[in-house]
Parts: C-alpha cells; sequence; structure tokens
C-alpha cells in the first residue's frame, strides 16, 4: 500500500507539464480506496491481506504554491511570442476527418478563449454553440461552471475574442459532425463517449504547438547579453487561468471584482491565483517611493521606503499622509476621500487606473446630476474634483513620458506589485457618521 500511494503521490500530468495537482492526486487515491472496499464488500478481493488498506500516514500532503505565483502564471512576454506564432498552431496535428485548415481554426479559438477568458480548460471545450451573446453593446460569453455547479454564467469578453468565436463559428456550421456534437462549439473528432473535444486533445495540440517554436524567450539575459529560454514545461492549458487572474491583478482590479470574475464563492480561493513575495514588494516600494507626487501633480518624493509604509496609508485613489487617518488604517477621512482637495494626498503611477476610473466615475455622477437639476455647488464640486484629479494623471503621465524607456518600463512593473498588493488587502470602507437609535431618542 505505501508503494500504491508513493506512486500516485509522484502522479505526472499527461502532457508532462509536471505532477498533478495534490486535490487531483487525493481523488485518485480516494478512487482506489473506494475500489478496494467496494471489493471487500462484494467478497471478491478476500485473497488480500487485511492489512492492505490505508494508514493514517497514507496521504498526500497539500502542497503550497511557492511564494511568487508567477511560476504558474505565463509571463506577458510569453504570451506575446505566442500570439506572434499563433499561425503554427495546430499545424499537421490530426484530428478525425478534419480538414488542416478547420483543425487549425479550432485550436486557434480554443487557444483564444483560453488565454483571454480565465475559464478553466473543460469549460472552455464544453461551450456550446450558442455561447455568444451580447449585453448593452458588449459581448458576453455564456459558459458552465461544472465545478460548482453553476450553470448559464455570463463573462464579459472584448471584441477580438468574441471575433474569434465567430470565426471559427462560421466554419463550425459547415461541418458533418457525430449527432451528439451538434450543439457543441468544439465538436468531437469522430463518435466517442465525449459529445466535445476531449481534454487530453486539447493537452497533446497546445504542447505540439509549444514544443515546435523556435525559440521562446524570457526578459533576463544571461552572462552572454543572451535571452534566457523561457521553461515550455510552463505552458499549458490550465495555466492560461492563472494567467488570467494574474493579468488582472497587474492592472490593478479590485480583489472582490476578480472573485466574480474567476467565478470563485470566496475571495480567498482568488489570492490562491496570484501573489506577491515580500522581497518583490520593498524593492516595488523602493522604485515607487521616488516617484510620488502631491495633489497638483507636482514631484514629493519620499524620504525612505520606511517613510513610505509608516508615514501613509493606502487610501482608494493614493496614500494619504493624514496622522489620524494614518493611524486608522484609512477608514477616518474628515472629508471622505475627496482626496484631490487634501494637502496630505499622496499619489503615485502605482494608483493610475484607479484615479483615472475614478475621474470617469466623477464625470458619470455630473452627468446623473445635471439630469436631475441639482444645485449649481453640487455640479460645481464635482467639476473641481474632476480637474485636480486629472491634474494629477497629466503630472504623473508627463513625468513618466519624459523618462528613458528601460526606466519607465521598471517604473510600470514596480506598479504593478504594488497594485496586485493591494489588490489582496481588504478594501477601505467610508467612515460612517453612526445615528442615535429609537430608544436613545425616546430617552
Amino acid at each position: 500500500m505505501d508503494a500504491v500511494v508513493e506512486e500516485i503521490r509522484t502522479r505526472e500530468r499527461k502532457d508532462g507539464a509536471g505532477p498533478l495537482s495534490a486535490g487531483a492526486r487525493n481523488e485518485l487515491l480516494t478512487s482506489f480506496c473506494q475500489l478496494l472496499d467496494f471489493g471487500r464488500r462484494l467478497q471478491i478481493v478476500d485473497n488480500l491481506a487485511s492489512g492492505f488498506a490505508r494508514q493514517r500516514h497514507h496521504k498526500i500532503p497539500y502542497e503550497d504554491a511557492s511564494e511568487d505565483m508567477a511560476g504558474k502564471a505565463i509571463p506577458e512576454l510569453v504570451i506575446a511570442q505566442l500570439d506572434a506564432a499563433i499561425d503554427l498552431i495546430g499545424v499537421d496535428f490530426p484530428y478525425g476527418d478534419f480538414a488542416p485548415e478547420v483543425v487549425q481554426a479550432m485550436v486557434r479559438a480554443v487557444y483564444v478563449l483560453l488565454r483571454d477568458t480565465g475559464r478553466r480548460p473543460w469549460e472552455a471545450r464544453w461551450l456550446r454553440t450558442d455561447c455568444l451573446d451580447t449585453d448593452g453593446g458588449e459581448y458576453v460569453l455564456i459558459w458552465d461552471n461544472h465545478k460548482s455547479r453553476r450553470n448559464r454564467r455570463r463573462l464579459e469578453i472584448g471584441r477580438e475574442t468574441a471575433f474569434a468565436i465567430q470565426t471559427w463559428l462560421k466554419i463550425r456550421n459547415t461541418l458533418k459532425v457525430p449527432a451528439r456534437s451538434r450543439t457543441f462549439l468544439f465538436p468531437a473528432a469522430r463518435h466517442a463517449f465525449d459529445a466535445c473535444i476531449d481534454g487530453g486533445t486539447v493537452a497533446k495540440m497546445i504542447r505540439q504547438w509549444v514544443d515546435g517554436m523556435p525559440e521562446l524567450v524570457t526578459d533576463t539575459a544571461d552572462e552572454d547579453g543572451r535571452p534566457v529560454p523561457f521553461d515550455r514545461s510552463r505552458i499549458f492549458a490550465y495555466a492560461f487561468r492563472h494567467t488570467y487572474a494574474q493579468r488582472h491583478a497587474d492592472a490593478g482590479t479590485d480583489l472582490h471584482t476578480l472573485r466574480d470574475l474567476m467565478d470563485h464563492k470566496s475571495a480567498d480561493t482568488t489570492l490562491g491565483y496570484f501573489k506577491v513575495s515580500l522581497d518583490r514588494r520593498r524593492k516595488a516600494v523602493e522604485t515607487m517611493r521616488l516617484h510620488v507626487v502631491d495633489r497638483s501633480g507636482q514631484p514629493m518624493p519620499t524620504s525612505s521606503a520606511t517613510a513610505y509604509d509608516a508615514r501613509s496609508v493606502g487610501v482608494p485613489f493614493g496614500n494619504c499622509t493624514e496622522p489620524s487617518n494614518v493611524k486608522a488604517g484609512g477608514g477616518k477621512c474628515p472629508i471622505r476621500f475627496q482626496c484631490s482637495g487634501c494637502g496630505f494626498y499622496r499619489p503615485d503611477p502605482s494608483f493610475l487606473p484607479a484615479v483615472e476610473d475614478h475621474i470617469r466615475g466623477l464625470k458619470a455622477d455630473r452627468e446623473s446630476a445635471v439630469a436631475m437639476q441639482a444645485a449649481e455647488f453640487v455640479i460645481r464640486n464635482l467639476t473641481d474634483q474632476i480637474e485636480s484629479f486629472q491634474a494629477v494623471v497629466t503630472g504623473i503621465l508627463t513625468s513618466l513620458a519624459a523618462m528613458p524607456e528601460a526606466e519607465r518600463r521598471h517604473i510600470e512593473e514596480a506598479a504593478a506589485v504594488l497594485r496586485k498588493v493591494r489588490a489582496a488587502a481588504p478594501p477601505n470602507l467610508l467612515p460612517i457618521v453612526s445615528h442615535p437609535s429609537r430608544s436613545t431618542c425616546h430617552e
């Protein structure tokens, strides 16, 4: 039994991309033990020794991810190289009676869906032909979360992704497919157990494509100045889900928004898809402290990384150095986060997406206020906030534009790290004024 458990503990993926996940290996061990119990109940394995059973030490330990989840997410530089070689995907890959150009078109659509939607591989392959819809002028992907038994989920997708689906659908509708495959976006090659393309085939297609590329490199140089080759075993179907999460985290997407995009019940699950090491965070702070500005967009560098952390607190649109607010962890803002009007406001490039998003929100609020015929001071306040926040954005962008390309890229990388840190932190809530209860009023 020790040998059986050890074999399961070291089980590799079929595509050679590394060991199976701890969950998958635990499922294998559980299934094996259930098979033994079944045989003993029916008395068909009586010749097996009674000791041939699961013992307390027969466990598949949970293996925590590495300190930095970059090992599972595919770097965007590598994604760009994959995109550049997309014409090679599916070449010389037999798939039933499908013509070579049909196979290429199908695999290209599968790749684009995995890359752009972050759906699990089996969720992508089980998509139906009616998976594309529109809502308010935007394209929406309709998919089933089989893992959590939540069907007909809706995910907003970009036009490029939608066009890839439409292009494949035009070809798909001309094909003669098995009866069981008629409603599936990616049909089975022939009459088989599955009605759609199976996961093993998708894995093989991706592996053949990646292994056939002449070169895949990282942004790191070796001692001779040549780019270090990228480890191709890190590219497999499920890795694109981690890449999707990492991409949104890098862009500063709020944790709870990312949880909804990933369709997780708990934000704790989402956190497992991206992490930032303490060392990377320290280096990012050391870089970013030199590019802090004030509420007018003028340079206001922080004296040290310690000061950046100890004397300021992250609020939605930048750091705040107001002592009472810092002490309260960002929850005691006396002017309700009208940051651009505060002398303690200290934004930096890592807050750019949040500030730009806030400006869009303020503009929408102003339009609503005008439509409601609100008082002039309300509209004036919104306009003043928009202009002052825009001054912050202009100041930061002007400073970045004047930098050499290498320095600007370094700052953007540091900003992405800090946005990931903030995405994993609990949100700062607006201070709420307490009102007396009815009983207190009566007293």
